[in-house]
């Protein structure tokens, strides 16, 4: 139901819970604790401290209020210092679940960190929210405050009501006979001082920098900005930050591309300084650090392929090649909006293992076997009805508390096997354990036994996959509100009211700030008019409660 307006003296309608009079200024509600007018938003009328019936005004209530926005910010302020006392899940090993890790390494506050959702902060559902709500509550304290300011500003009218013009903070009265004179000159110096001066019938109201008070509202608008970039870093194919460990010879598909590019790693290369053969900066740096030791470069030789989109449906698609690039530090692959840098890198990760099956009486090789210890086969047949089986596969072995073989991760760095060796004479195989430097025969004495022959290693480069389709919108969000700071910072709104009422000359200043600043350019006004000069009423009202007590 529309709440009933409510007609100044003057005649013009102001909307329901206005303060002042949107025209002549005359206050609609009276407030006899308080000498000076409240002029914050001009005393027009906030749609939250008009309307508390409807579910929607209390929603709008509730967001309009700055102290919620306070706390808004400061939780989430809390919430993102929390999600720093651990690293993120997208820092922890890929070879092990988030659950398991934090719990492993951290104990009980680090179960607890993963229970709550810490552990994938910026991501986390509630995160999302508190962002969200932030961003709702800055829009609605906008629209709250900034449309009925600009409707009072805009509808204000150049005569004001005098009890109005003797309740502002700065303000003077002067009997005066020869007004035509005098306004003449205080029109004049108000135009030097750059006002935009407006008459009606012999009163002005002189006004400048009014753009000044929409510096808050463009804060918000750039924040309100900043924050939809940074929400929509969680969107599907905006946003790909992800870490790509790619082996030499390796053809893998680039994350985040949803299987659209794939990357081969031809060769990586690392080269490093060499001691007397550099310049003397370079030699007493390798000095320090030992010989061998200073990287000179590291980068890794790619070839880029994309994904043949005309392929038929349920064959393998075809790898288009791009184009070849060498990627090295601060040098990335760019395609597609995407770029590939080189951050880290591995030196010789084992890549396969050789074993042989040996007759442990007579020494004797049944055969060869070669695994891949990216993708070991299940099982390796031989020559003459031998064959191995991979009954288990630890690729980084150790013992568990219980004393049971496992792995850290899925990365071969200590590998470990349980086989199962056939032969003729043992059709029902026999079991062998076998780590480096280990070969154990859990059931008793072997026939034969699996004994390393050899290793082959790779290389493997890290590369980091970024796209950001969000940078623009934060750049746009992050200029807009240092305009709105360099607006509201910079600049004043003043405004000087000249009235004449029975036979006085009314003279009242208002700022949004800087009140010493506006009396003195008020004085520089009336230098010349011998005009009584405008008093603050805030320190006249200080000095009477002191006289009081």
């Amino acid at each position: 139901m529309e709440l009933e307006q409510v007609k100044c003296e003057c005649g013009h309608v102001n909307p329901h819970g206005t303060v002042l009079c949107e025209s002549c200024g005359k206050p609609l509600i009276e407030d006899t604790s308080q000498k000076l007018l409240d002029m914050r938003y001009e005393g027009s009328a906030r749609r939250s401290q008009t309307y508390n019936k409807t579910v929607i005004d209390q929603i709008w209530n509730f967001f309009s209020s700055v102290k919620v926005g306070v706390w808004l910010i400061v939780v989430t302020l809390v919430a993102s210092a929390l999600g720093t006392i651990y690293p993120q899940e997208m820092y922890i090993p890929p070879t092990v679940t988030a659950a398991e890790y934090y719990e492993d390494q951290y104990g009980f506050t680090g179960a607890m960190y993963y229970q709550l959702g810490f552990h994938n902060l910026y991501g986390s559902w509630w995160y999302m929210i508190l962002i969200a709500s932030i961003g709702i509550s800055l829009v609605i304290c906008s629209l709250d405050r900034v449309v009925p300011l600009y409707r009072a500003l805009k509808k204000q009218g150049i005569k004001r009501n005098e009890g109005f013009l003797r309740r502002q903070r700065l303000f003077s009265s002067t009997k005066v006979d020869n007004y035509e004179e005098i306004y003449d000159t205080i029109k004049s110096n108000l135009q030097k001082k750059r006002y935009n001066v407006r008459e009606e019938n012999g009163n002005i109201l002189a006004e400048k920098g009014r753009f000044s008070r929409w510096g808050p509202y463009v804060n918000h608008v750039g924040l309100i900005i900043f924050l939809i970039g940074a929400m929509l870093r969680f969107f599907p194919g905006m946003y790909t930050d992800e870490v790509m460990w790619i082996r030499e010879g390796e053809t893998k598909s680039i994350p985040g591309t949803n299987g659209q590019y794939f990357l081969k790693n031809e060769e990586f290369i690392k080269e490093v300084y060499e001691e007397g053969k550099e310049d003397e900066v370079f030699n007493e740096a390798i000095n320090r650090a030992g010989s061998g030791m200073v990287v000179k470069n590291y980068q890794t030789n790619v070839t880029l392929y994309e994904r043949d989109e005309n392929a038929i449906p349920g064959e393998e698609a075809e790898l288009i090649k791009v184009k070849d690039h060498d990627i090295k530090v601060n040098i990335p692959l760019k395609h597609d909006h995407y770029a590939l840098y080189q951050v880290d890198y591995k030196l010789d990760e084992l890549s396969t293992m050789s074993f042989n099956l040996v007759n442990k009486a007579s020494q004797e090789s049944m055969g060869n076997i070669k695994i891949d210890l990216r993708d070991p086969q299940l099982k390796y047949d031989l020559q003459n009805d031998y064959s191995i089986e991979i009954v288990s596969y630890f690729p980084d072995f150790y013992f568990d508390n219980d004393g049971n073989p496992a792995s850290k991760s899925k990365i071969p760095n200590n590998p470990a096997f349980v086989f199962k060796m056939y032969s003729p004479q043992k059709p029902e195989g026999e079991i062998s354990f076998v780590a480096i430097q280990q070969n154990l025969e859990p059931f008793g004495d072997n026939t034969y036994k699996m004994s390393f022959s050899g290793i082959e290693t790779k290389d493997v480069s890290a590369l980091i996959v970024r796209r950001d389709f969000t940078l623009w919108i934060l750049g746009l969000g992050g200029i807009i509100f240092m305009v709105g700071v360099v607006q509201g910072m910079y600049w004043v709104h003043r405004r000087v009211w000249v009235q004449k009422v029975n036979g006085e000359i009314l003279i009242a200043g208002h700022t949004n700030k800087n009140w010493f600043g506006l009396k003195n350019e008020i004085n520089s006004i009336l230098m010349d008019t011998k005009l009584n000069l405008p008093i603050d009423q805030t320190q006249e009202e200080e000095k009477v409660t002191k006289g009081s007590e």
